[in-house]
């Protein structure tokens, strides 16, 4: 659908501009209203200066240069796109010109968090690995985990008990059974304790899974409201948040932790689910634009591989599209 120069339409930051730019590179409409909205006040061409600034260091503005400006919007010899009528100005930092909001926020908020959390994780962790990076670790129990991309986990063993903390990510555990010691996984604020069994723990970004491939596990969650006390067969699924009641589902006892199989298998979930789910998979940042978008069901069977051929499956999947602004910044919009 064509996007018009009606100011209810148009973007307002200049980080929507970007991303809209790169959407319908050949709309006039679009490329008359942002240059009215970069005239229109000082502070624009800076925003859109320090916009550019940032994407530069994330990377090549590859999509960006490919972004035709035409019918005069720009002098002769000037980059498409990033020409400001306006000149260059030092910028001291303060909180309202720090006020981006947007897209660009998202990505500069995603690498503090990236790089930030990996330095405190690496201080309390035993195992952790970083993207796209899978690894096991065998426990002197007999016992092993096939640890996920970017995950991190705890191992404390004991006398009377054997513990993992899941502190980041996801993780198979194939347990060597010891009844007078239990194995007991902990993730956030639920206990997944061993009762003879092979099961995968993923921490989401508003809750815990835990889905059994075979034996039994007994999950616990004293902190949730209900209180969750529940035994897990092979094929049983169950996902505990804060947020909402839990869920519990079923599904192939093959399909458990596919992804250790190197496939992210989706059965009607939402498109934000699924992202979420390769994020760890790209070496950079993944944004999801539209609200409407995010909560589409989706289908499919996806390598994890190929985490950016996967992202454009989902795209394609919903009439979405999918921008690569960057080596390191992805944009799917719909």
């Amino acid at each position: 659908m064509e996007r018009t120069a009606n100011p209810v339409e148009s973007p307002k930051k200049a980080s929507e501009w970007m991303v809209a730019l790169a959407e319908e590179p050949d709309n006039s409409d679009l490329r008359a209203a942002f240059a009215v909205w970069l005239a229109a006040d000082p502070a624009h061409a800076v925003d859109w200066a320090e916009m550019r600034r940032t994407v530069a260091a994330i990377g090549q503005l590859r999509a960006m240069d490919v972004v035709p400006f035409r019918d005069g919007l720009a002098p002769p010899g000037r980059p498409p796109l990033f020409w400001s009528p306006f000149p260059a100005r030092q910028r001291s930092v303060s909180s309202r010109r720090l006020g981006w909001g947007g897209a660009m926020t998202a990505a500069a908020a995603c690498l503090v968090f990236l790089f930030g959390s990996d330095l405190a994780l690496r201080l309390e962790a035993d195992h952790l690995t970083g993207v796209a990076e899978s690894r096991t670790v065998r426990l002197a129990d007999g016992s092993s985990i096939l640890l996920g991309p970017q995950s991190a986990v705890d191992v404390v063993f004991g006398e009377r008990e054997r513990r993992v903390r899941l502190l980041k990510g996801e993780a198979f555990f194939d347990v060597a059974h010891e009844a007078r010691r239990p194995f007991t996984v902990l993730a956030r604020d639920v206990a997944a304790t061993d009762l003879g069994t092979a099961f995968d723990v993923r921490i989401t970004p508003d809750g815990t899974d835990i889905a059994v491939r075979q034996g039994l596990v007994q999950v616990d969650a004293v902190a949730v409201r209900p209180m969750v006390s529940e035994q897990l067969a092979a094929g049983d699924r169950i996902r505990i948040s804060a947020a909402r009641p839990p869920a519990r589902d079923r599904i192939p006892p093959d399909e458990v932790a596919s992804w250790t199989q190197g496939q992210l298998i989706a059965k009607n979930r939402p498109v934000a689910e699924v992202v979420d789910e390769l994020r760890p998979y790209f070496k950079g940042i993944i944004l999801l634009r539209g609200e409407s978008l995010a909560r589409q069901p989706l289908t499919g069977v996806y390598n994890l591989a190929d985490p950016v051929g996967a992202l454009r499956a989902v795209a394609r999947a919903q009439g979405a599209s999918l921008h690569r602004i960057s080596p390191w910044l992805l944009v799917i919009s719909g």
